[in-house]
């Protein structure tokens, strides 16, 4: 068996493994040390492990990960999401679906502060389901809104996903957060779309809500001042040049942890569960990147990427058909695991294939950035499809009165968003690329 085909095989064990439920990083940790062991043994794997953990978890800019991870929990503490969801129904609740319009708008500006799809899809919903249940709702509308919804947390900038890519792909993180400004914009729009053509094929699924007074609808802006604060703080700074990422999430965690304290009333023991909150889903990033750094120096030893992404040059086929078979790869791979393991996983595959093509003369550069706005884009769809769909998980643990079968009814009018968002970048890569070239 020649190294590529043991590759290959090692990568479907995995897959395999995946299957029966095996945790991400333990079945990534697991395949590469087995097939390092077949391939060179145990002591130059033991070398390798020596010095691997610390090379990984000792890069600087991994520090943004478990900052934003806290940024967002602060700010969930802090009473923010409800202030973000009551400035945006005081202001749309009384249009037609107007209700589930401000849930995505909220969404977006949370995600701005948050940097977590599942974060920002559990404290929306928490904040934005009582209102939609009280207003008579259709179900799948509902709990549909807000699994789309939470998906605007990788895509609004900051991202933790995109800091992720960010550092496997070699690429700066602020480039990256300002080409992912516009497709999120894009992404929130194109749901308001959704949400309105959907209630008006079906006429009461989404009734209007109060008409708040003009005195209301101004309290009602004033109370997100702070979130308007720290966007400006975080993105601002960094956009501006004032702070680089890392320096941005520190600052914009101590401003969350202060309003946090100011406005929710946090006390010692929210403080502590913010904590462990964070330490836990750092540990679980922390893992997989571990698990994923074995996987790939193992696939390294095989050549199964190098030689991957020489047969796909050598195939023929144009670059753009090359690029549509792998993004419904990741179509593919978004119904089994979640966004973070998909770009761990894949990146180190996908990559150098994509930059040994040309699309639209890009330079590298240019084409690393696109391919990362494309591939999270694609990552996002993942969390809202079925059958996993971590977000539709999320949204009827909160809803468990309302079928699982009803709420991926609910998405499709925004997956169809999401596919025109996709094919939008995909031939106008200037949609990712405009505010880098005129801001950098």
């Amino acid at each position: 068996m020649t190294g590529v085909e043991f590759g290959f095989l090692m990568f479907g064990v995995m897959l395999a493994l995946l299957a029966i439920r095996v945790p991400i990083g333990i079945a990534m940790l697991a395949t590469g040390v087995a097939g390092y062991v077949t391939m060179t043994g145990w002591a130059p794997l033991l070398s390798y492990l020596k010095t691997v953990a610390y090379g990984r978890y000792s890069v600087y800019d991994l520090s943004v990960v478990p900052m934003f991870l806290l940024m967002g929990q602060f700010a969930s503490r802090g009473g923010l999401s409800k202030s973000l969801f009551d400035a945006a129904n005081a202001l749309i609740g009384h249009w037609r679906g107007g209700v589930a319009m401000a849930a995505i708008g909220a969404c977006a500006a949370f995600g701005a502060i948050c940097g977590s799809s599942l974060a920002t899809a559990a404290t929306m919903g928490q904040v934005a389901l009582p209102e939609l249940r009280r207003l008579r709702y259709e179900p799948a509308l509902a709990t549909g809104t807000l699994a789309a919804g939470g998906t605007l947390g990788i895509l609004i900038p900051p991202s933790v996903v995109l800091v992720i890519y960010a550092i496997l792909a070699e690429q700066n993180i602020a480039k990256l957060f300002m080409a992912a400004f516009v497709p999120g914009i894009l992404a929130a729009f194109g749901y308001l779309v959704a949400i309105a053509v959907y209630v008006r094929v079906k006429p009461g699924s989404g009734p209007s809500g109060e008409n708040a007074s003009w005195p209301a609808r101004l309290k009602a802006l004033r109370d997100v001042w702070p979130v308007l604060l720290l966007f400006l703080a975080v993105i601002g700074g960094i956009y501006g040049g004032v702070f680089t990422p890392t320096e941005a999430a520190a600052i914009g965690t101590v401003g969350s942890l202060f309003f946090a304290v100011w406005l929710g009333g946090m006390r010692w023991s929210g403080f502590v569960e913010c904590l462990y909150g964070t330490a836990e889903a750092t540990g679980m990033i922390f893992l997989i990147l571990l698990g994923a750094d074995v996987l790939n120096v193992f696939l390294a030893l095989t050549q199964m990427p190098v030689e991957l992404a020489k047969w796909v040059g050598g195939t023929g086929l144009p670059p753009l058909v090359v690029l549509l078979v792998i993004i419904g790869i990741y179509l593919i791979l978004g119904c089994l695991m979640d966004s973070l393991s998909m770009i761990l996983l894949t990146v180190p595959i996908f990559l150098p294939i994509v930059m040994g093509f040309d699309y639209f003369g890009l330079n590298p550069t240019d084409k690393a950035i696109w391919f990362g706005i494309i591939a999270l884009m694609v990552v996002e769809i993942g969390l809202i499809t079925p059958p996993v769909g971590m977000n539709v998980y999320i949204i009827n643990s909160l809803a468990r009165d309302v079928p699982m079968a009803e709420t991926f009814r609910g998405v499709v009018p925004f997956l169809v968003s999401d596919a025109v968002r996709v094919t939008l970048l995909v031939f106008f890569p200037i949609l990712s690329l405009w505010l880098v070239r005129m801001l950098g």
